[in-house]
């Protein structure tokens, strides 16, 4: 179970943006895997993985510390913020309803917002929940579809 849990946290770390021991938690729990905080402590350690301005970085300099990470000022992807923040996702009439951690409801709101979709008419961020109007109840399915679609890779 180790080796597979420290392949998905090289995998998780060389792919997408992780930034703290408790995001990486969570993006292993999506992937089925319950740790401790301590036991992450650990595996970060035994990894050698090094924590940069923009997150964990491999030993090999991929990762989110690297460079070219730094680099890229473009502002996070809607998968992105989905990936990090995203916990579950309900259809409602014309809107679409985002839960998220505690906290993580303005980052998936302006990340929707910055990229502009043509089915979202606008969202409304509290804490933990997005509220995303679409103007019709086809174009929220579509939304809905595209989110969970996310929330679920």
């Amino acid at each position: 179970m180790k080796l597979q849990r420290h392949n998905a946290i090289r995998e998780l770390v060389a792919q997408s943006l992780v930034s703290n021991q408790d995001e990486l938690r969570r993006k292993l729990h999506r992937r089925g895997f319950e740790v401790t905080q301590a036991t992450l402590s650990r595996d970060i350690h035994e990894l050698r993985l090094s924590k940069g301005p923009s997150g964990y970085s491999l030993p090999n300099g991929n990762g989110n510390g690297s460079s070219v990470a730094v680099e890229d000022n473009s502002p996070p992807s809607v998968a992105e913020m989905m990936e990090s923040f995203g916990m579950r996702v309900r259809q409602a009439m014309n809107q679409v309803v985002v839960g998220t951690v505690m906290g993580g409801a303005q980052p998936v709101a302006a990340a929707l917002d910055h990229e502009g979709w043509e089915e979202v008419v606008g969202t409304v961020a509290g804490d933990d929940t997005v509220l995303v109007i679409c103007p019709d109840i086809r174009r929220a399915s579509e939304v809905e579809s595209r989110l969970r679609t996310m929330l679920e890779s």
